[in-house]
């Protein structure tokens, strides 16, 4: 099995700066989006993690290369290199530069500021030599300008259209000298148009590209990720404002130079740059109408009105309360009027291009009393479908009662998890089963810090769970993520007659996989990711509230696959509607029979059904490279179980217990190790 590079991984730790990685991910999301999931890492995740294997581009941003040599020289260079040289790609922005570079010249002569050294990576042979214009100072916009940089367009044939010149931020990158190359590994793929303040060369080279065994890197010294929109005025900064106004008028010529290197190192550029979209309004809504005034009720202590409406002001975000007849009071008109210069806007304008601070903007949930949300309120999603498939799965589920009962949606959320988990105020009055679903996130949350963005076509949801404390020790938290993997492949293959067949499998401890339909039968097996789980956990009045995040690709084909790929032609594609449902449904009556009866036999070997890792053979890193055979799960703290074998693949009689939120599982490798 191989696992497919889709991963863009953004290394956000020592070295680097919290402008330059905000960027160089914004950049990349916008660029990329939804071929690839831009992730940032840090050093340990280099250094302890077997990220190469899925990693289609590496990306080191601007910041101050010395901390990047400080935590990286030795093994983590020999792991970077390894990768590139074995097929990868590398991408490095200014600082990052420098580090690419088989020497660094900084400011010589400068002693406050001098760095002069030889790096290890070494990508391009020669010397960064740097600041390429003078004025730098870290940590400040006083160096910063904009520079014209010359593209040399023969180095771009099949990349795509490019620019002749374009416009780029500068703020202390190099030049690369003795850029020519007898082997023809390195290319000048752009060159800066003015004179330089230190020697640069006859090529005066801005951007190289150098061919390193079977990968590539390209190295910049502008930033060419740097957009204007994404920049703020710095009065005190002479000419800062000319600087914003030079980058935003040349902003294409920029985002297409900077499309054409991507492809260039072998990415899949979206045609269309993917823009954020605005927020939506959350559409609250119950299976019985009338229930929702009694929930409203139970939020009385949290709600505070104010000029006549009424707000939930919660620890990350601000909820306004509002009727559906009521949507557009005086107030919002006022504001949806406002002009965008006014000081009394009251929240950024979410269609523009720059980065948005969400916790800052207000949230809009209409309470839907009377009826459901009609279809032209929420044209992605209709709740009509989605009650009466809820009502359909009771009748053959007696266990499914409540869960879904209360529901609410917005087709376009910052993150369904965020906006339960970050909001203790609101979780801590909320019941189990009450579940949001979106349509598409724009900060939607995995594991460890991941954050992206989820594209329409996505199932998105997230549920409450309120697990008594008392039960935990014999009822641990740890199953319930296998239990809502269990639930989603029921769901799927309980969808309708034909659908059994549907090829998904679970990764440990809480992923959904797929087999790649894009492979040929004749070839192994392949299987992709299509799916996960993210559970959160809180205490409060007796008991732990868990809300239960999933996500699954059940129509957009990308990054990997989906769901109605994997369908043969004679068969309907999945209604996200009715998905939810199922999903709700078997989740909420594994939940019961689970404070009954525990992590029962019957559920052990369901899930043991559908996993991937049937006895196989991994490797233990944190246990010096211990073999070992997978054999399951604990079946008291949910733990992995792996058998050790001898050298004759054997087993010795010893068995290691893992932990799923210590342990990283690298199927593809067969490879288990700790995190530290």
């Amino acid at each position: 099995m191989t696992s497919r590079k889709l991963n863009v991984l953004v290394y956000t730790g020592t070295g680097s700066t919290v402008e330059s990685v905000k960027h160089a991910i914004y950049s990349l999301r916008r660029l990329l989006s939804p071929n690839y999931a831009v992730i940032p890492i840090t050093e340990t995740v280099l250094l302890k993690e077997p990220w190469g294997p899925s990693c289609a581009l590496l990306v080191f941003p601007g910041g101050a290369d010395l901390g990047y040599c400080r935590v990286l020289n030795g093994e983590g260079n020999t792991i970077i290199s390894e990768y590139v040289r074995r097929g990868g790609s590398y991408l490095g922005f200014c600082a990052g530069g420098y580090y690419g570079c088989k020497k660094c010249e900084f400011e010589v002569g400068n002693k406050a500021m001098e760095v002069v050294g030889s790096r290890e990576l070494a990508f391009f042979p020669g010397t960064c030599r740097g600041g390429a214009f003078k004025g730098f100072q870290y940590h400040s916009e006083n160096g910063a300008r904009a520079v014209r940089v010359n593209v040399v367009k023969d180095a771009f044939r099949g990349s795509g259209l490019v620019p002749e010149v374009f416009t780029s931020y500068y703020n202390g990158g190099g030049v690369f000298v003795d850029a020519k190359d007898n082997n023809r590994d390195v290319e000048v793929l752009a060159s800066y148009a003015s004179e330089l303040d230190v020697d640069g060369g006859a090529e005066k080279a801005a951007l190289v590209y150098c061919k390193v065994g079977q990968g590539a890197a390209i190295l910049t010294g502008p930033h060419p990720e740097f957009a204007a929109a994404n920049l703020s005025p710095h009065h005190g900064v002479e000419g800062y404002d000319e600087l914003i106004a030079a980058l935003r008028a040349d902003d294409d010529s920029r985002t297409s130079f900077l499309k054409a290197c991507l492809t260039k190192l072998g990415l899949e550029v979206s045609q269309e740059s993917s823009g954020v979209p605005s927020l939506s309004r959350l559409h609250l809504s119950s299976i019985s109408s009338s229930n929702v005034d009694d929930l409203l009720h139970s939020w009385e202590e949290i709600i505070s009105k104010e000029d006549g409406e009424e707000y939930i002001r919660a620890e990350n975000d601000t909820f306004h309360l509002q009727k559906p007849e009521t949507m557009w009071s005086v107030n919002d008109l006022k504001e949806a009027l406002t002009p965008d210069n006014s000081p009394d806007q009251k929240s950024p304008d979410l269609s523009g291009e720059g980065m948005i601070d969400y916790s800052t903007i207000v949230k809009h949930i209409v309470t839907h009393e009377d009826a459901w949300p009609e279809a032209k309120a929420t044209p992605y999603f209709n709740h009509n479908a989605f009650y009466s498939s809820l009502q359909g799965y009771r009748q053959s589920e007696p266990e499914a009662e409540e869960w879904g009962d209360f529901f609410m949606y917005g087709e376009v959320v910052t993150s369904t998890n965020t906006l339960l988990e970050k909001n203790f105020k609101l979780l801590s009055r909320l019941p189990s089963g009450f579940t949001l679903a979106a349509t598409t996130q724009v900060a939607g949350r995995g594991r460890g810090s991941n954050v992206w963005v989820s594209p329409a076509g996505s199932l998105i949801m997230s549920t409450v769970i309120n697990h008594p404390a008392h039960l935990a020790p014999s009822r641990p938290i740890v199953f319930i993520q296998y239990l809502a993997a269990i639930a989603i492949v029921q769901a799927i293959k309980s969808y309708d007659r034909g659908y059994n067949e549907v090829p998904v499998k679970l990764k440990w401890p809480n992923d959904i996989y797929a087999l790649d339909p894009r492979q040929a039968s004749s070839s192994p097996p392949s299987y992709v990711k299509i799916g996960g789980i993210l559970s959160n956990c809180s205490y409060t009045s007796g008991s732990y509230q868990i809300v239960l995040g999933i996500g699954i690709n059940a129509t957009n084909g990308r990054p990997t696959t989906s769901l109605d790929a994997l369908l043969p032609s004679h068969l309907a594609p999945f209604r996200i509607e009715k998905l939810i449902a199922g999903i709700l449904s078997h989740l909420e009556a594994l939940y019961k029979t689970f404070v009954r009866r525990g992590f029962t036999r019957d559920m052990e070997g369901e899930y043991y059904n559908h996993w991937l890792h049937g006895r196989q053979i991994v490797n233990l890193e944190a246990q010096g490279g211990v073999k070992a055979r997978i054999v399951g799960i604990t079946r008291d703290w949910g733990m992995l179980r792996a058998e050790e074998l001898g050298s004759d693949d054997k087993p010795t009689g010893k068995i290691w217990a893992l932990q799923s939120d210590e342990n990283s599982f690298d199927f593809f490798r067969g490879l288990v190790k700790r995190k530290i």
